[in-house]
């Protein structure tokens, strides 16, 4: 569903910094080299699949991360090299990327933003070799390896603010659920179950569609039947929200809707059909914070007109990006078990804020509220603080 704009940005963007564009099946084994040679950092991400909307921003992201930081001198005095594999957003393509990145090419490590399929499949893949993992998607919670690192919220940073601003703002006590039919909407829609009947309310419906399924006729009608005060849907990142919001306006459904599928690239590109959506995210381009604004001037200055708008999905990837430089940087070396003790003691002040990556292998955000636009754009209607991911993997403590 990339338009011409979007496929013209990223290759405008893999050739601004050198990258190597490589399906993951076709790519060339990499030459272990001398101590001049570039270091390899894979980015695994659904160029094709359901997260094709979100993909070139997620690149571009990882692009300017890199010449940032080649820019600044490189990392151990070596310069970065990124190598881009699509993971299809899903299982099967992950495999590929994966064992193409750590078997083949040898990545010092991998920063990737990708569905939970996507990570469930390649993450023991990844493991295998050691091979350092920041994952930089909003998901499920408790993924836990000592490889496996992440950057993204999870459902005690979105859900339980989302629920307690709802009670306290509109009242709602009826609630349903829109998701996608795979382990993040699964499980986030579990624990939302769970938060929504400890506020003393009640979901009266609980719908699923696949993840690569456009057609949701259906179960907005059950939703209707249902009457709800509000509908919180959890979409796989991408298309399906711009499917479900096309039908969802077509069919003049007027419940108010919260999502922790959408983002704010995603909400320009459907425009007017997200009018009024509200969700909760740990960055928005709205930010007045020295970093951010040095931020967006950086991604404008290098894409132009090009640049894809930054979001909940594309930032954290540009933190992750560098993160994983300076845990390179201060391991001091390319040794695996090196950067893996290294990547809870670095932070980065980035456009999110300062992120630091705890021993549970997780990171306490700033989290807001947001709400899309008539013209698709979002404003951040509240600020729900510095929220902590709570006890993701006390095992690893």
């Amino acid at each position: 569903m990339e338009n011409a704009s979007r496929k013209s940005a990223l290759v405008k963007g893999i050739g601004s910094v050198g990258l190597v564009l490589a399906l993951a099946a076709c790519s060339s084994p990499a030459e272990a080299g001398g101590s001049d040679d570039p270091i390899l950092i894979g980015i695994p991400v659904g160029l094709t699949g359901a997260n094709s909307v979100i993909a070139p921003g997620v690149v571009q992201a990882s692009e300017l991360a890199a010449k940032e930081i080649n820019e600044a001198g490189g990392v151990l005095g070596r310069q970065i090299e990124l190598k881009i594999y699509d993971d299809q957003s899903g299982a099967a393509g992950a495999l590929k990327a994966f064992t193409a990145a750590t078997q083949n090419d040898k990545v010092t490590g991998i920063v990737g933003m990708e569905t939970t399929a996507a990570r469930n499949a390649g993450q023991p893949v990844a493991a295998q070799t050691n091979t350092p993992y920041i994952y930089t998607s909003s998901y499920e919670g408790a993924a836990c390896a000592s490889n496996l690192f992440i950057n993204g919220s999870v459902p005690t940073q979105s859900v339980d603010p989302l629920v307690e601003w709802i009670g306290e703002n509109i009242g709602a006590t009826k609630y349903a659920l829109i998701a996608s039919d795979y382990a993040f909407g699964r499980e986030t829609g579990a624990y939302l179950e769970e938060v929504v009947a400890a506020a003393g309310s009640e979901m009266v419906s609980m719908q699923y569609n696949p993840m690569d399924s456009g057609d949701w006729t259906s179960i907005l009608n059950q939703i209707q039947r249902a009457q709800p005060d509000v509908v919180v849907s959890i979409l796989a990142g991408g298309t399906p929200s711009v499917t479900l919001t096309k039908q969802w306006t077509e069919m003049g459904i007027t419940i108010p809707h919260y999502s922790l599928g959408i983002d704010e690239e995603t909400a320009t590109t459907v425009g007017a059909n997200a009018a009024g959506i509200r969700y909760p995210a740990a960055y928005f381009t709205g930010s007045d914070s020295p970093e951010n604004k040095a931020f967006l001037a950086a991604l404008e200055e290098e894409f132009g007109s090009e640049a894809h708008t930054p979001n909940q999905l594309t930032v954290p990837q540009y933190e992750g990006v560098h993160l994983m430089a300076k845990a390179i940087e201060k391991a001091g070396s390319t040794d695996p078990d090196a950067i893996l003790e290294a990547i809870p003691t670095v932070a980065y002040d980035g456009p999110s804020g300062t992120v630091q990556i705890n021993e549970q292998h997780h990171a306490a955000l700033a989290m807001y509220l947001g709400e899309v636009q008539q013209d698709g754009t979002t404003v951040v209607i509240d600020d729900f603080g510095m929220v902590s991911p709570g006890a993701q993997c006390p095992d690893l403590s």
